[in-house]
């Protein structure tokens, strides 16, 4: 294993990844970082959730940022607003020892405005999501002439939400002029297709294996249970975690919201995320949940991208998920900061089988929980 130092990563930075007890690097880091720093170039990674890959384009990014040239240099695109400040955060707590690096996140849902006042002052690095920079070009108001890196974070997922035709036209508009580095959990064919017209065929390749996708800290667990007794028994485990907090996964936005109702009426402190809820309303929501009035949280798994909150004890999966990597992108909500956390999901007979075929692929053991 190597340090950050020996990847290329300056002192400065170092220093202030070692605050945030950040000191050995994943694979996805170990593996990318050197190559960013080292050359010009194009790059695929292909990493889930919570393998730190803010850290593995970030890192590259700071350390080739000129403080002394007061215009945009990077463009980090992502699908959400909460993972947009997310990662803003993150490059603004990195760089607390080196010279002002200032990043700002724009997104929509928001009042445009503000976002323009502020992009206005000086501004490094844009974190942003599809739709709001296109909105920000067309007024003219943000300047890439000087980009030299354009990432594309959770590229899967931004083509989930459908901005296929706004990152075409971004990726035209840079085309040529920048390097360009997309990470994505998983390739379905939409990625290919934009790897294959707008990434150079000499990119570096990198993925992170899968035994380094699962968080190790992480106890898989299964209920086998009926439909019918489903939700006493998530109730049962609920009440033996006491105070702990988590997150429970349904697969709808109107199953979060049943579940939610049914919850709160067993008295517990209870709030949901999903795709209908206006901005505000996501704000209060993760405001609450942060500040820890609101004990559980209830999401769809797309709503849940960008909450990253270390002392999460447990993920509950009411319903399975549709794919394998989501099973890894919500379990990896648990355990984080090197802390140990459980992974737990309600299941019937017919979709024990799914289940067992998931742990397989992921090589976990999923034991039974009685």
């Amino acid at each position: 294993m190597s340090t950050f130092l020996e990847l290329g990563v300056s002192k400065k930075l170092n220093q202030g990844l070692k605050e945030l007890n950040i000191v050995k690097p994943t694979e996805i880091q170990e593996k990318v970082i050197p190559v960013l720093l080292k050359e010009k170039t194009d790059l695929v990674g292909q990493a889930p959730t919570g393998t730190g890959k803010t850290a593995a384009f970030g890192l590259p990014i700071l350390q080739k940022i000129n403080p002394e040239q007061k215009v945009v240099q990077a463009l980090i695109l992502c699908p959400t607003r909460e993972l947009g400040l997310q990662i803003q955060k993150q490059l603004f707590r990195f760089t607390k020892y080196t010279e002002k690096i200032f990043a700002e996140a724009v997104y929509g849902g928001a009042p445009i405005g503000k976002q323009i006042i502020a992009i206005r002052r000086t501004t490094h690095i844009i974190v942003a999501t599809p739709g709001r920079l296109i909105e920000l070009l067309e007024k003219k108001e943000i300047d890439l002439s000087n980009v030299k890196t354009v990432v594309l974070d959770e590229a899967d997922e931004m083509l989930k939400k459908g901005f296929k035709e706004d990152l075409i036209k971004i990726l035209k508009f840079t085309e040529g002029k920048v390097n360009t580095w997309l990470f994505s959990a998983t390739m379905p064919k939409g990625i290919r297709d934009l790897i294959d017209e707008f990434i150079d065929k000499k990119a570096h390749r990198i993925r992170a294996q899968k035994d380094s996708i699962v968080n190790k800290n992480i106890t898989h667990e299964f209920v086998l249970c009926t439909k019918e007794d489903k939700l006493n028994r998530l109730i049962r485990f609920l009440k033996g975690q006491n105070e702990a907090r988590g997150l429970v996964f349904c697969r709808t936005k109107k199953n979060t919201q049943t579940l939610t109702k049914q919850l709160r009426a067993k008295n517990f402190e209870v709030d949901c995320m999903h795709g209908d809820l206006l901005q505000k309303e996501r704000d209060k929501v993760m405001r609450a949940f942060k500040a820890e009035r609101v004990q559980i949280l209830v999401a769809t798994d797309l709503s849940a991208r960008g909450i990253d909150i270390d002392s999460l004890a447990f993920v509950a999966h009411f319903e399975l998920p549709d794919q394998t990597e989501y099973y890894t992108h919500r379990s990896g909500r648990t355990a984080r900061g090197g802390k140990t956390g459980i992974s737990i999901s309600f299941v019937d007979n017919k979709n024990m089988q799914r289940l067992a075929a998931m742990g397989k692929e992921l090589g976990i053991k999923i034991s039974g929980r009685k």
